[in-house]
């Protein structure tokens, strides 16, 4: 419904001219009326109607100057001049201001209603065109600001202070849902910041690729950001705008050409939102790791190694160590250059290897591991890296309380547990020792001290008393009882055998 507003100092002409034609049916409200020049001069630009109709000889200020005046202060409205003057002069002087009908009094009820009429045709056109004009500058908005974005536009043809994009400083910002599960967000970017962002004046908004980014504009804005950022810096309380939230910010830029590199960053850290700790919701540029020295790589090698430490530091129920690769585990793949999907491989592969090398060493205890399927799906299905981490370290300890002994009091009984479930491996001192958390010359005294041997000794007796079971078993040559045993050289074999038995393999086999 558009607003009609009616000017004339005479009263019974005011009420004659709401009554003459029926308005609602020609789609106009009647929104005031006055009776003096200085009053409807005044309303016409506080109310902004659509069509005024107006008396030519209006205390004050004669209707012509009316019009003047407010098309001098940018009134838009159709105006209608009502007049008990034919004089042509009038009409010229009230068309010179944009009147677009010039009605001589007594007033005709179907000159007025054909006015009127063509006036509603005339607004019901312009709001149409204004309107698809609106809808064209808005995407042709859209379309410079994604150009900005992904660098590709060129921005000689553009004049920024025609589409309200000239500032002196920019950032952009991502944000999307914090829980993955929930549909729409809570809170629009502008209510955290309590911007009203009149015409656009402090931010544009965007879409690009399913993602909502924010383009700030001017120091003040990027100041209330920042101010934004250090409310939540220890992370959000429960039910806080920011708790449905996660942002991503780039870097700030000075020129609008340089645009694509904030949002470059905030597409990054937004690809990285997988190595966000718990709890976090904001992370910017500055967390960015330098892509250059990210020379870490995931591969068949890295995952034995890690197989390897981990089963080593829960052999020897050294909960420190095994925090401690934890920890270098995530902090290595924190620099690596492998997509989530294929970090999330390398896990699933480690642990795997783990479990594999664990039941075998330990292929008598009931070691309470997942399913491989569940395994899989479980890593593949964790949406942070952190949460991957926590899941390893509970099942180690889970492996620990199931292979670790109750009766033990002390550091020797974990390492003679080690020795005897990894004899066959090139085990030295210097090597265990770490994983026990001691250094080699102290951990020897006291084995000796307590075994009444030497730790080189003792790995030699459990040897050759595993390979005398197997002489007896009759089922292998002697050359593969030392391999077996962890002897590499079959010489070697035959001096320690005949040193701590008295006779040769051979010679033991046969008595």
């Amino acid at each position: 419904m558009m607003n009609v507003y009616i000017a004339d100092d005479e009263a019974s002409i005011r009420e004659g001219l709401k009554c003459i034609i029926d308005w609602n049916t020609l789609g106009f409200e009647i929104c005031g009326e006055a009776g003096n020049g200085e009053d409807a001069l005044h309303d016409i630009l506080e109310l902004n109607p659509d069509l005024v109709l107006l008396d030519i000889r209006m205390p004050r200020l004669q209707g012509t100057e009316i019009v003047k005046a407010a098309r001098e202060h940018n009134f838009k409205g159709r105006f209608i001049i009502l007049s008990g003057f034919s004089d042509f002069k009038y009409a010229q002087t009230a068309i010179r201001y944009g009147v677009d009908f010039y009605l001589v009094k007594p007033i005709d009820e179907k000159d007025l209603t054909d006015a009127v009429k063509s006036v509603s045709e005339m607004l019901g056109k312009e709001k149409l065109l204004a309107s698809a004009m609106k809808q064209y500058n808005e995407e042709a908005k859209r379309t410079i600001l994604r150009d900005l974005f992904i660098n590709a536009g060129d921005l000689k043809k553009i004049n920024l202070d025609e589409i309200n994009m000239s500032a002196s400083v920019y950032q952009v910002v991502i944000y999307k849902n914090y829980n993955q599960n929930a549909f729409k967000l809570t809170y629009r970017f502008s209510d955290l910041l309590k911007l009203a962002n009149t015409g656009n004046d402090s931010f544009e908004s965007i879409s690009i690729d399913q993602k909502d980014v924010i383009l700030l504009k001017g120091s003040f804005v990027l100041d209330r950001f920042r101010d934004f950022l250090r409310l939540y810096e220890f992370g959000p309380q429960k039910g806080s705008p920011l708790d449905s939230l996660f942002l991503t910010y780039g870097r700030p830029v000075n020129r609008a050409e340089d645009i694509h590199y904030s949002y470059e960053d905030a597409s990054a850290l937004l690809n990285r939102r997988f190595f966000c700790e718990q709890n976090q919701h904001t992370v910017g540029y500055e967390h960015l790791p330098d892509f250059e020295n990210c020379s870490y790589k995931t591969s068949s090698e890295e995952t034995r190694r890690y197989c390897e430490k981990l089963c080593e530091y829960m052999q020897s129920h050294n909960q420190k160590s095994l925090v401690e690769t934890l920890l270098s585990l995530e902090k290595n793949l924190y620099y690596s250059r492998a997509e989530i999907p294929g970090i999330k491989l390398f896990l699933t592969d480690i642990f795997l290897q783990v479990k594999q090398t664990m039941n075998h060493i330990y292929c008598t205890s009931d070691i309470p591991f997942p399913a491989n399927a569940s395994i899989i799906d479980l890593i593949e299905n964790k949406y942070y890296l952190h949460e991957i981490i926590m899941f390893f370290s509970e099942q180690f300890k889970i492996i620990m309380n199931a292979i670790g002994s109750p009766t033990s009091e002390n550091v020797i009984d974990d390492v003679l547990s080690y020795i005897n479930q990894n004899y066959r491996d090139n085990i030295k001192l210097d090597t265990i020792a770490p994983l026990f958390g001691y250094n080699s010359s102290y951990l020897g005294k006291i084995f000796n001290k307590k075994m009444g041997e030497s730790f080189n000794s003792y790995i030699d007796h459990v040897r050759i008393n595993n390979s005398k079971v197997l002489l007896l078993q009759n089922n292998m040559k002697v050359y593969e009882i030392a391999e077996y045993v962890g002897y590499k050289s079959v010489d070697y074999f035959h001096k320690k055998f005949k040193k701590y038995v008295g006779v040769s393999p051979a010679e033991f086999k046969k008595k």
